[in-house]
């Protein structure tokens, strides 16, 4: 098992978008972002399976799809070697999981409307192996000194866990600091994943490293990659 997150460093794009920006909706130069797409294939087994992210709770299924669909979907698993699964972030977190014997793996996109809706716990379910067999990683997020919220996005995780308060701190009138890190640790366990490692990123905060769209709407897309070596 292979996997890696971009950083902003390394590609051709610039102004808000220096300069290895991968997203091709981000208002960045298409050819700038081709280039950009050419530079990380360079260190992948193959083209990378990208997909449309709508951040919502669906998981597309890489080894059912042919090379050239373009999935509707912000979580993608696959067990065939050299099939290279992505999912793009800024700000959100982009998480990795595999089973232990590294036979099946999945990236998530996980923002707060697709962490509240499910979607960790779905990437969980299509490894098709026990919870207690999974192992996750979490990759650059805005942390949670920087990440501002309205009351909405603190209901939203409450309804299904009460103990998600403890992960909102309140902040400016009407305002909540929330905590995206602890808010998956608490889903992982809820679903029954104990190895969850990663975080104490902030995509925000790190202008050097990562892009983010709370500091710059117009900002490049960083990717996140995994895939199963032949």
């Amino acid at each position: 098992m292979r996997a890696f997150v971009t950083t902003r460093a390394g590609g051709v794009s610039s102004g808000e978008y220096a300069s290895l920006n991968l997203g091709s909706s981000s208002g960045d130069e298409p050819a700038n972002v081709a280039r950009n797409r050419l530079i990380v294939r360079e260190h992948l087994p193959s083209i990378p399976c990208w997909m449309r992210q709508v951040h919502g709770t669906d998981v597309a299924d890489l080894d059912r799809l042919d090379d050239d669909a373009v999935a509707i979907a912000d979580a993608a698993v696959v067990s065939a070697p050299g099939k290279v699964a992505v999912v793009l972030t800024a700000d959100c977190m982009p998480v990795f999981l595999a089973d232990r014997s590294g036979s099946r793996v999945a990236v998530a996109h996980a923002g707060w409307r697709g962490l509240s809706a499910g979607v960790l716990e779905n990437s969980v379910r299509a490894l098709g192996v026990p919870a207690s067999e999974v192992i996750a990683w979490m990759g650059p997020a805005i942390g949670p000194d920087a990440f501002e919220v309205g009351p909405e996005v603190r209901e939203a995780f409450m309804k299904a866990d009460p103990e998600a308060d403890s992960a909102f701190v309140p902040g400016k009138p009407g305002k909540y600091m929330a905590d995206l890190y602890g808010l998956a640790r608490m889903r992982f366990a809820r679903a029954g994943v104990r190895e969850v490692s990663g975080g104490g990123f902030c995509t925000k905060s790190d202008a050097g490293r990562f892009f983010s769209y709370r500091r710059e709407p117009r900002s490049g897309r960083m990717g996140a990659f995994i895939w199963i070596s032949g």
